[in-house]
Formats: structure tokens, sequence, C-alpha cells
């Protein structure tokens, strides 16, 4: 068999084995037992040792009310599980009369889609471990285990109290890593033991469905991995005919596979932590028995609740181990932000010095592309390399980050210069030019220690299939691992996106129809320039020094202050910062009033291109963001920066002022012959035109989104129709209310307070409107609060 071959039989044996309904398996281990009840806790299934533990055969309670077995009181506490979500348990002890005499057992009743389930687990004691007691367990552990703020040091200890409270012969905690494959990276174990730390397991030794069951379920304990599994009887709910989910019950049983794995490592007991962080599988607390062991119920939960201590301290534990890098980053960051935002030399700034950019993410070497120039720094590849690898990227990368640290695994021509990049952190700056910032890491060589080969667990079938089975040596086994770097830490990554970002800024803010802006800015007359003195420096000037003095006193003087007096120093302080906003609306309101268009055929797709290449890259969840284009705009003639400014303002509010959990803006237009509008009234009547799908702008699967603001059909052509035609941008957002459809264009209307959706100085679309005003168009709105609101404007 080929190796392409070999790797898709591989495949196919893993996605055959993650299908294994495990939480399914018809049967319980055999220490406890128990029952399926219907909702109205009528007796549905019960495991075939009732007899054992109840003194009664299973088919003497099936179909009877679960009060016929135990007393009216504790069937109140089994049905306050409908009640609550599903997995919730409700945990009690019961006592029930059997032929032997009256018996105590652990009950724990939790409810599924179909059904409620009661285990009874047999104690001989019909009182519950109080709190002292529990806490003298459990206290002394989780003070040790806090008393650590070094990560390793942390995980042995955990192992260690874990070890004390169940006294198994080997406890280890287990790591996954991004393959979701593991490694024990802390083990405590009899001292005639082989140590298993420091070895890696392949992701096939715990497979995908039996990783999201510890997910959802935090232990699971297998006291004696020899004993048979007790059926369930019937075999199926008689209700739904459908096999009883065990997923959150203790009893379940295991499967074949798991017991041959385990018992192929001498283990007869097991006991299974999970450890969660951020809603995720981190890793495991893996406990070995090599005898069958039986720990009561209450250790059991003392067990779950010490996980979940662990899982909340390791997230401490692992962000002081980075804390002192990311400080580290974070003022790499600060300095070398500040240093483009002052550069003159867009370049110079960022290659100069050169450890600046390769300290921002630990990189060895990096290259700056700017469209066709590319800067070296450190170790890279040669330029012709980097050339190739960027024409690479643009058909294969389509995020704005992307990361590796197996480059050649991706592309083979970066076999050539693995050396010095094997590992690849490329960040895309802008997609309407080709501005791109590449990092490099060499390859290190890594020899990883395995369990035993992990390619034994994979076995060949004579029809030429693959299957799973359970490996039967873990003897140390050596792999070196080759054409990989070190990998790019999270902290990094985000690095490389605070630089994209503030590099947009600026490079945007020095664009070159900025440029142009500010060169018909100078032209402007005297007595737009006398106002721009007034409001930038007059104004601004005595600002500043009431923004600084309040400042200083805050910072030096704030000692002599009471509370009051810093309150309103504070106050004078956002103040200040709010007025200059104003200030600078005002401004760039009149620079408007006095501006000359500057005319041209302008193509709006190229356009609106550009705008939302911007607006996606000033948002870190741009991926989340839907922009709709039913068919291409028309040309037309217009001022095309000023438009852009009116694209720019209209989509940042559409999304800004957006609560939905899934955000969509339309933008298109309606035909001049199709439209036509009366101003005397201040209606706008419209004839939508049918659009058809276009390959170059997606749609919706159904096409294009339906309209929640209604279109009303007009049947003929007035007199007054515009020369270009009605452009609309649409979205489903929170609306506006009806009363405030022409009060939203005035100069500082806010309908909003400054702390919800993201403040501002509310002049954006008294600029928008002034605008249109000088193409000779209109602008007007129409709106359903709660559901969406479309901008309709024209530019005549």
């Amino acid at each position: 068999m080929s190796q392409p071959e070999y790797t898709t039989a591989q495949a196919n044996a893993l996605t055959n084995h993650d299908r294994k309904p495990i939480h399914i398996p018809g049967s319980i281990q055999p220490h406890g037992v128990l029952l399926a009840l219907s909702t109205q806790l009528e007796i549905l299934q019960v495991s075939n040792n009732t007899q054992v533990y109840l003194g009664k055969e299973p088919e003497d309670l099936l179909g009877r009310p679960l009060s016929y077995l135990i007393d009216p009181r504790q069937v109140e506490i089994v049905k306050q599980c409908l009640v609550k979500k599903i997995g919730s348990a409700q945990v009690f002890k019961v006592s029930i009369n059997t032929l032997h005499g009256e018996r105590y057992f652990d009950a724990i009743a939790h409810r599924t889609e179909d059904a409620v389930i009661l285990e009874l687990e047999p104690t001989n004691c019909e009182s519950e471990v109080s709190f002292l007691g529990f806490h003298a367990l459990a206290g002394e552990a989780i003070a040790k285990m806090q008393s650590t703020s070094n990560l390793i040091e942390f995980l042995h200890s955990v192992a260690e109290e874990v070890q004390k409270i169940i006294g198994f012969d080997r406890v280890m905690v287990y790591q996954f890593d991004e393959s979701e494959a593991g490694s024990v990276v802390a083990e405590v174990k009899r001292e005639d033991l082989s140590p298993y730390l420091g070895l890696h397991y392949p992701a096939t030794d715990i497979p995908a469905q039996a990783r999201e069951l510890y997910t959802r379920c935090f232990l699971r304990f297998l006291p004696d991995l020899t004993a048979e599994p007790i059926k369930l009887v019937p075999t199926e709910n008689p209700t739904t005919h459908q096999h009883l989910d065990l997923s959150y019950c203790l009893l379940r049983s295991f499967d074949r596979c798991c017991t041959e794995y385990h018992q192929n490592m001498g283990v007869k007991a097991l006991l299974v932590i999970s450890i969660i962080q951020e809603q995720k599988l981190w890793g495991l607390i893996s406990c070995h028995h090599q005898t069958p062991k039986y720990i009561s119920y209450e250790v059991l939960k003392m067990c779950e609740f010490f996980g979940q201590i662990v899982s909340s301290e390791l997230a401490h534990k692992i962000s002081y181990s980075e804390w002192d890098y990311k400080v580290k980053l974070k003022s790499l960051q600060s300095e070398f932000l500040e240093s483009i935002s002052q550069a003159d030399n867009f370049i110079d700034a960022l290659i100069k010095p050169e450890i600046r950019l390769l300290d921002l993410v630990s990189a060895s070497g990096a290259a700056v592309c700017l469209d066709n120039e590319i800067n070296l720094v450190g170790t890279t590849p040669n330029i012709h390399e980097v050339q190739a690898l960027i024409e690479w990227a643009d058909t294969q990368v389509s995020d704005n980050l992307f990361s590796t640290d197996s480059l050649p695994k991706l592309n083979s021509e970066a076999l050539i210069f693995k050396d010095t990049a094997s590992g690849l952190l490329l960040l895309r700056i802008s997609k309407v030019r080709r501005y791109y910032i590449l990092w490099f890491r060499p390859e290190v060589i890594q020899t990883v220690h395995w369990a035993g080969n992990p390619q034994e667990s994979m076995q060949a079938q004579p029809d030429g299939s693959f299957t799973l089975s359970p490996r039967k040596s873990f003897e140390q086994w050596q792999e070196t691992v080759r054409l990989t770097s070190l990998p790019w830490k999270p902290c990094e990554l985000d690095s490389a996106i605070a630089l994209r970002n503030a590099i947009v800024g600026i490079v945007l803010s020095k664009a070159d129809e900025l440029a142009k802006i500010n060169l018909e800015l100078e032209r402007s007359n005297q007595e737009l320039a006398s106002f721009a003195y007034a409001a930038s420096h007059d104004l601004k000037e005595p600002l500043r020094g009431i923004y600084n003095f309040s400042t200083v006193l805050l910072e030096d003087y704030a000692q002599v202050l009471d509370e009051d007096g810093i309150e309103c120093l504070q106050t004078v302080v956002a103040l200040s910062v709010r007025m200059e906003t104003l200030i600078n609306a005002l401004l760039r309101l009149s620079q408007l009033g006095q501006a000359q268009l500057r005319l041209q055929a302008t193509d709006l797709n190229e356009l609106l291109n550009q705008v939302i290449d911007v607006f996606r890259a000033s948002r870190q969840d741009s991926r989340l963001v839907d922009i709709r284009i039913p068919r291409p705009l028309p040309t037309v003639l217009c001022d095309r920066v000023l438009v852009n400014e009116v694209f720019s303002n209209l989509l940042g509010n559409a999304f800004k002022y957006n609560d939905k959990a899934e955000q969509w803006v339309e933008i298109g237009y309606l035909d001049e012959g199709l439209a036509t509008r009366d101003w005397r009234l201040g209606k706008s009547f419209l004839n939508p035109i049918p659009i058809a799908p276009n390959p170059h702008y997606p749609l919706s699967p159904e096409g294009a989104p339906p309209s929640p603001i209604p279109i009303t059909p007009y049947p003929q052509r007035g007199p007054h129709l515009p020369q270009s035609p009605i452009f609309y941008i649409r979205d489903n957002g929170i609306g506006i209310p009806h009363h405030h459809l022409e009060t939203i264009f005035r100069l500082f209307k806010r309908l909003h307070s400054q702390e919800k959706y993201g403040g501002g100085a509310g002049a954006g679309l008294a600029i928008v409107k002034k605008i249109v005003e000088l193409h000779n168009g209109k602008i007007w709105v129409k709106s359903t609060v709660g559901v969406s609101s479309m901008f309709y404007f024209t530019l005549e």
C-alpha cells in the first residue's frame, strides 16, 4: 500500500473509531443497580442484577411506580430532576427493605432527554460524610496546591494529594496538546512501577468521543476492569425504542478497547478526573491501581470537587508562568508602536533597530513586504525564496494571521530553507495592497519519548482496511521529529495582531486619498483657515492646559485631596477629552463646508472594496462580519475621497448599532428608471428590481436576504427622477425610533448615552449628510425598531 493510501486508511480507522457510541453501551458495571424511569417515574428499564442487591427480579420491578421501591419523600427528591438541566444530579441516601433485611444505598438521580436515571450504589452507612470531615480531607490538599506558583510543582502536588486521598498505586497528570495527543507532566507512583513521566501518548489512546464525555462528565470510576458488565432489561427504552443514554452515569460500563488497553498496562482499577480550562479539556488526572479497588461515593465526590479546584487554580498558575513574558512583549509592543507612529519613513520604523521587530514575537528573522519592495531582517530565506513564499501565501492563506511550526509539511518548496524557516508567522496588513510581515523560526530537531510505538494501535486487516486496537507494549519508544520549529505562543500571535491594527491605522492615515483631502484643505479660503486656527489653536491650547494640569494634580497631589476632589478632577479630565472630540468634529464639518469637489468617474466597486478592507482591518472579529452586495455597483461621477467617507460612516454605524448574534449589512442600489420620490411629503416610493446572483458578490444560500424594511412598489415614473441611482445600506441592527428619523442627521445628536454602543461625538451622520448635499444629493432613512434600518442616498 502506498503512503497516501495508508494515510487515508488510518484516517478512516480513526473516524470509525471516534463514531463508536460508547455513551450507550446497554450495560453497567456490576457494583451497583440502575433504574430508568419515565417522566411519571414509572420503572421502564433495570439492570439485570436487582435480585443481588434488592432481592427482586427485574420482571417484578418493570412497569411499577418508583414508590414501590422507595418511600414517598425520596420519590419527591427524584422528581426534582424533571425541572433541572440534563446531567444535573440529585444525590441522597436511601434505605430499601430486601429479603436480606434493610440495605443502604447512595442514590444518584439525573435526567436525560427521554428518561430519569436512578443509580443505587450499596453503602455500609446511612449517614453522609459531614462537612467538617470533608474539609479535613480536602482542606490540607487544597492549601498545599495553592502555596506554589510554579506550574510543574503545582501539578506534582496535585498528583501527590490525589494519591493521599484515594491510595491508588499510580496517579498521573496528563496534558493534551493541539493535536489531541498527550503527555504525562506529573506522576506519583509505587516505587516498583515503571515511570511514565515525560512519555507521550497518541490521540488514538483517548479517542474523540471519550474526550467529549470527559468534557461533560468530570469523573470516571472503574473499580474492577475484570468485572463482567450487567445488561439492561429490556435492552431498549420501551417508550422511545432507543438505547439508554448513559453519558452522565457513574455506573456506565466500559468499552472493550478501554479494558484491553489498561489491562495491557497491568491496571485493574481506574479513576479519571477531568481538568477543564476555558470550557475545553486541558488534561486528566489519571489514577491506576494494580488490583480492583472500590471507593465510597463521598470520596468520589470529593475527588470531583478537587478536580474543579485544580481546574480553577490551573488558570492562575498558567497565567502567572506566562505573565513575565507577556509583560515583556507588551512593553516592546508599546515602544515599537510609538516609534512607528512618529516616524516619517514607515520601513525604517519597522526594521530599525531590527531587533525590536524580531523580539515582538521572539523570531530569528523577518521579512517586510510592501507591494514589490521586500526588506529582510535577521536570519531569513533569500529574497527569491521569500517572494515565492508570498506567492504561495496569496493562494493558500485567507486569514490575516497565519502561523505554523512545520512549514515544510505544508509547502514542500520550503524544505530548501528549513534551517531558517521551519516556523512561519505571517501577518497580512492589507488585502487591497500587498502588505505583509513574515516572521521565521529555524528547525528544532526534537526527540519525543512515546509510551510504546503509537503505530501499533493501527492494525491492518485481511481486506486491506485498518482498525484501532489496544496497544500491548508501553515500553519507551523514541521518535525524532524534524521539520518543525518551536511553536508560536498565543500571546505572540496577539502581539502580531496588535501590530497589524496599529499599522493599519498609521498607513491609512497617510494614504493617498487622505493626502488629497489635506491638499484641498490647504487651498481653502481665509475664513476656513481662521476657523481652523481658532478650533485647533485658540480653543484646543487652553483645553490641553486644562487636561495637563488636571492630570498633574491627579498624579502629584492626590494625597492632599479627598475623594470628592479626586472625583472632580477625574471629571475635568474626561470632559476635556470629550470637548476635544467635539472640537475636532466641528473642524471637520467646517472643512467640508469650504471644500471644492474633485469630481471624477469612480468605480464604486473598487471604492467599496477599499472601505470594506479598512473596516475589516479595524475589527478583530472581522471573520464574523457579513457584508452582502447583491450585484456590482455602477460607475458614477463623484468625489471618490468624500464618497469613501460616506460609505465608511454608514457601514461603521450599521455594525456599531447592532446587537444581533449574526450581523449583516447589504449594500446596493435601485435603477434610475425604477424609482421616484415625493420630497414634499417626505416619503420615498421605491420600485424593487430583480437581482440575479453574481459569482463575484456572495449571497446567502437562498439568494439576497429578505428585506425587513419593505420596499414599496410605485408604478409610474415621477417627474423628478435623480440623475444617479438611489443607493442603500440596509442592516439588521437595533433600528431607529420614528420620531428620530430626521434628528439623527443633526450635529452632535446621539440617541444613546456615551457608555452604550462605543460612544462617539454624534457627528458621523451630520458629516455624511454634508457630503451628500455637496453632491446635490439627498439622504434619508427608513427603520423599524429592533428589526432593521435602511439608509438611502443619491449623488446627483
